[in-house]
């Protein structure tokens, strides 16, 4: 099996009221990084990624934060294809 290490644009999006209001990560397929033939070595190229990405991204306010306005990213390792968005069904609260 191939594992692919994909970049994402990561943000938050509102579940819903429940026990005062809850958030779920959200992320958008931004380009495809790498094909790796283990699982070891697309989780050594996602890390060594998301290394460089938090240098980079020091002037970018945390998702947590409320005046996050986007342009934060993730490499994110997948088996197989990686989808265009996730989480691909909306969380439900339980």
């Amino acid at each position: 099996m191939r594992y692919i290490v994909a970049l994402y644009e990561i943000d938050r999006a509102y579940g819903g009221p429940e026990e005062g209001g809850w958030w779920f990560d959200t992320g958008t397929l931004c380009r495809l990084l790498a094909l790796a033939p283990t699982e070891a070595r697309a989780v050594r190229l996602a890390a060594r990624t998301n290394r460089l990405l938090d240098r980079l991204q020091t002037d970018k306010r945390c998702v947590d934060s409320l005046l996050y306005s986007g342009g934060r990213h993730r490499a994110i390792v997948f088996e197989g294809t990686a989808p265009a968005a996730f989480p691909e069904v909306p969380p439900h609260y339980a």
